[in-house]
Order: structure tokens, then sequence, then C-alpha cells
């Protein structure tokens, strides 16, 4: 299935599932959210921090799954929503926390794409993303149905029309994955590229995350991610006129966050790449359709999991199937 397709379906025959756990969830009224997930679903995980913590006016922290497996931690987790997000729900470690943290108290979710995997068994609460069997191991549709839930969840929590407000999105991630051939341009400046840096702030610091994660697991480039912020206290320092840097700016607060970092980028020579909405103040070299900044992430990823594909082939690299690599990762 393509993106646009994922989004549809989950929009018309998943939104009323997730709107009836929004509801369990609005009911419990919990005072804290706790996020767990591992590579890609960590990088949703982000995402959902933001939407908590703006959307909803609590407190959200990410889970570190060791103090609980490892160390055998167990935090009193009474009052606190412990939402673990996971592409297969496979992994034991995120199993093995989401039950410790039930036992401690905590309201449980799983956020997943397999309804009858360990993960959503053991949890109290399940959402089924709906994205559909994914075949390559670097995961692209899977994690902007993840996106997408965990919108509609945090919207629903807050009592909205989330599936209203995004109804617009397949249409747009339509014509967001229109812009190939200017991405197509971009990666053969990159085929010899062996580091990149990504950054972004806000909403929008999850995607630079997720794309820095994907050029390096399909095409082998030591890629990093940085908030704007953060780049500005030191890592600015390696940026010189041979660095690739790729800025994402979106309309809102968080793209207006970025222009000072764009500034800076741009003095220092840097070989920059802006991906924005139509609506933000920077100039963009991939430019996307207009939309919420709470939902740009949805669109903004798109483009740069185009990138990454484009930078493998153009290595010589099967981008569907990275050494080393397997479509569930287990840890402990």
């Amino acid at each position: 299935d393509l993106q646009p397709e994922v989004f549809d379906r989950l929009l018309r025959s998943g939104a009323p599932d997730v709107a009836k756990v929004a509801g369990q969830v609005a009911r419990r009224r919990p005072r804290f959210v706790l996020l767990a997930g591992r590579g890609t679903s960590d990088h949703a995980a982000v995402y959902a921090k933001y939407l908590v913590e703006v959307r909803l006016g609590l407190p959200a922290g990410l889970v570190s799954p060791s103090t609980m497996t490892v160390y055998g931690a167990r935090p009193d987790l009474r009052d606190v929503l412990f939402c673990a997000v996971s592409q297969s729900g496979g992994s034991p470690d995120l199993v093995d926390s989401l039950a410790a943290a039930r036992s401690a108290g905590a309201l449980t979710l799983a956020v997943t794409n397999n309804p009858s995997s360990p993960l959503a068994g053991q949890a109290e609460l399940h959402v089924d993303v709906r994205a559909g069997t994914e075949r390559a191991v670097a995961a692209t549709k899977t994690y902007t149905a993840e996106l997408l839930a965990l919108y509609l969840l945090v919207e629903g929590i807050r009592g909205g029309d989330p599936a209203g407000s995004a109804a617009a999105l397949p249409r747009l991630a339509a014509d967001a994955l229109d812009r190939d051939e200017t991405v197509a341009r971009i990666a053969a400046r990159y085929r010899f590229a062996d580091r990149l840096v990504t950054t972004a702030r806000g909403y929008s610091y999850p995607t630079a995350r997720e794309a820095a994660l994907k050029l390096m697991e399909t095409s082998y480039l030591s890629a990093q991610a940085f908030s704007g912020a953060d780049l500005l206290h030191g890592p600015m320092a390696m940026v010189d006129q041979v660095m690739p840097v790729v800025a994402i700016v979106s309309g809102g607060a968080g793209g207006a966050a970025m222009a000072p970092v764009v500034w800076r980028l741009r003095e220092r020579g840097a070989d920059l790449v802006v991906v924005g909405g139509s609506a933000s103040s920077v100039e963009a070299d991939v430019v996307l359709p207009p939309v919420d900044e709470v939902l740009a992430p949805l669109l903004e990823i798109l483009p740069l999991q185009r990138l990454a594909w484009h930078v493998a082939v153009g290595r010589g690299v099967d981008p569907d199937h990275p050494r080393g690599l397997t479509k569930i990762t287990e840890t402990w």
C-alpha cells in the first residue's frame, strides 16, 4: 500500500476504534504519560511527547526500558499512562517493560501494526495502525501510520474531531510524494558523502531523527540528527562548506525557531537543503503543501524517505535489504 492509501484507511476504518481507546484513556485522567519505543517507533514516540505536552498540557517522558528489564526498577506508576509504540509488537524489552508498568499501576497502551503481537496482548488497550504488511526492513508506511494513529489518539483524548482535521492528509501526502525529481537531484549530491547532519525543532524534530536513521540504515551514511537549538550549542563547529545539512522547517512556531539556525548554517557556507512547508518563513528547496504544524511531520518525512532510497540506489545498495538488519529486532 502507498502511504496516502494507508492514511485513508486509518482515517476511514481505524479512527472510530482509536476514538474508543481515547475515550477510555480520558476517563482514567492520567497525570503523566510515559512513552516507549525503539528505532523508528522511538521517533514516533518523540512526536507523541510533543503532542501530549503541547495539546494535552500533561508532562511526558521517554522510557528507558532497561531500567525495568535490566535493573529491575519498579517505580510507582499510578495515574500514569504507559504507551509502548512498536511496529511488530515483538521486542521482548518493550513487552517486559509494559508488563512491569502495568504491575506498577500504570494504564498500559500498545500502538502496533500487529493486533496479535505479544505487546498488544500484554496491554490493557491497543491501537492498530492498519498499515498493512511492510516487506522492506526499513520502515516507511508503518512510521507515518504510527504518527497518524498517535495524533488521532491524543486529539481524541482532548475531545476534538481529529479525523475531520486530518481528512485532507491522503491528498496532501500524494502531493508531497510528487517531488521525486527534485529529491533525486538532491540525492545525486550525496552519492559520495560519508557524513550528514539533519536538524529541526518542535514537532519536526522527530522528522530529523527519522531521516537520519533512514539514511544510515539504507545508505550506510553516517548521519546525525540534532535539535536546531542543540546544533547551535556546539555541533555547529563541525559544519563547513563540505558538510551536507538537511534542515526541516515547518510553518508555525517550530519553523520560526529554526529560522536563526538556517541563517547560521548559511553564514557558515554549509551544503544546505531545506525541506519545508509553503507557509514557512524560510525558503525551501523541497516545498511541501501547507498543513497545520502539528500534522507537518506526516508529510515532511515522505520526501526524506525518498531521499534515502535515491542515495542508496545511487551507491549501488539495496535499500530494502540493509546489511546486518532484520525486520524484527529483539532487544532485552
